[in-house]
């Protein structure tokens, strides 16, 4: 896991107005300082060039410049707004985040800077003939890279909103999430299998200031917490709560065992608590159950009375077994090496839940469409197969739910046997099953 600051720095690095400031400031440098162009190009070669011609280049550069950077900013609103619409606000944070978009808003709005304060330039005279021929030059150079992001606009614009677009950067970014997990077993601590417990009963709880969502914890910084609390030995610290968790008053951020009574004052819990980033909506970072929440939400939307969109409800369903089938391969396993943060105990991502975030929804208000049972039974069916005995346990929890769900709601009886057919397959399953 990241440093709770970098991790801060990577949040403002995906803000959009970031990369448009940076490239809005190297737009004003560059204009500026082509008019120390004289050490670079000699006079006698700067009246070659052309360098007449970069005042119209320039003015039409400005005019267009605006224009397409305020029909772009319409453009990606109104895609924002189709994605809150009929797909998931949850999925709009990634739109907002996306890089593609972000780069060419910001090579517009830097375009548009470089020409406004290169006309300012050229008609106060701080430019000789040198450095008019330099400015022409970048001029060349910026209308080449403003090509290349306008052709690279026009195609993502075929894409920005779409459900099945915004579904896959869902998935890229859950699946992201599940291979951080992977790489780093239980974020580089202890595993915690048995939750509370496995925690003495005199450890410490430490509660966050305001409840919120984790959406972010500092590993490193709880380790190091831990090493300089106490009078003795090191500290041990319990992690109550994984980024995503929903935490308040009586839900503690984590307990501190090896503390005594007379240590626990508020300035000595504060390290623990600082390295615990608590706000009022989940991210995708960190937290693999988000993903899943939000594909759900996906396949929720498209089965609704006013979308019935079935095919968009079973693509989620495969997506949802892609992701948990690599989990149930790769998994969360301890290393063979001492981890990173050895005072740190973590709890591992529980199966019960994800089964939940990822199918529970879907079974409801997919449960009188035929297809999409099928489709969720047979994913189940998989999985069960696929993982070990908690997938098969949670498997077969969620395909049994969902039978009896459909029960109530199909009317043919042939239907309802091929649901039940299914069922009792996985009841007896005990290797693999394909998809």
């Amino acid at each position: 896991m990241i440093s709770k600051w970098r991790w801060l720095l990577l949040r403002l690095a995906r803000q959009i107005w970031f990369r448009a400031s940076l490239f809005a400031l190297l737009g004003v440098v560059t204009a500026l300082l082509s008019a120390g162009a004289q050490w670079v190009i000699p006079a006698e070669i700067s009246g070659k060039i052309g360098s007449e011609a970069v005042g119209p280049i320039l003015n039409i550069f400005a005019s267009s410049m605006l224009a397409v950077t305020t029909f772009s900013l319409t453009v990606m609103v109104t895609a924002y707004s189709a994605a809150s619409a009929h797909v998931t606000p949850r999925a709009a944070k990634l739109l907002r985040e996306d890089p593609t978009t972000q780069n060419v808003l910001a090579v517009f709005v830097g375009a548009f800077l470089y020409s406004l304060v290169g006309i300012i330039a050229l008609n106060t005279d701080i430019y000789g003939a040198s450095g008019r021929a330099m400015l022409f030059a970048v001029t060349l150079v910026v209308i080449l890279i403003m090509v290349i992001a306008l052709l690279r606009w026009i195609n993502h614009l075929a894409r920005l909103g779409m459900v099945d677009e915004t579904s896959r950067n869902v998935e890229s970014a859950a699946r992201a999430a599940f291979e951080e997990r992977t790489n780093t077993p239980f974020m580089g601590g202890r595993p915690l299998r048995n939750g509370k417990d496995d925690v003495p009963a005199s450890a410490i709880p430490v509660y966050a200031g305001l409840p919120g969502y984790v959406q972010h914890v500092d590993m490193s910084a709880l380790c190091e917490a831990g090493r300089n609390a106490g009078e003795g030995d090191e500290v041990a610290v319990y992690l109550a709560a994984l980024p995503g968790a929903y935490v308040h008053a009586r839900r503690p951020l984590l307990w501190i065992a090896g503390l005594a009574e007379s240590e626990a004052a508020s300035e000595t819990l504060a390290p623990f608590r600082n390295a615990c980033v608590v706000g009022d909506q989940r991210n995708f970072d960190g937290d693999p159950r988000f993903g899943l929440v939000v594909l759900t939400e996906i396949a929720s939307r498209a089965l609704s009375p006013g979308v019935n969109d079935p095919g968009t409800a079973i693509d989620i369903v495969g997506r949802q077994f892609r992701l948990l089938a690599a989990w149930a391969e790769q998994g969360e396993r301890e290393g063979d090496g001492e981890p990173a943060c050895p005072n740190v105990h973590v709890p591992p991502l529980s199966v019960d839940d994800m089964f939940d975030d990822a199918f529970a929804p879907i079974a409801r208000d997919g449960a009188d469409l035929l297809e999409v049972q099928l489709r969720l039974l047979k994913a189940l069916q998989a999985l069960a197969g696929l993982g070990g005995p908690g997938f098969r346990k949670a498997a077969l929890r969620h395909a049994q739910a969902a039978l009896k769900r459909s029960e109530e709601k199909l009317l043919l009886e042939e239907e309802k046997v091929r649901l039940r057919d299914i069922v009792r397959e996985m009841e007896g399953i005990g290797e693999a099953v394909e998809i």
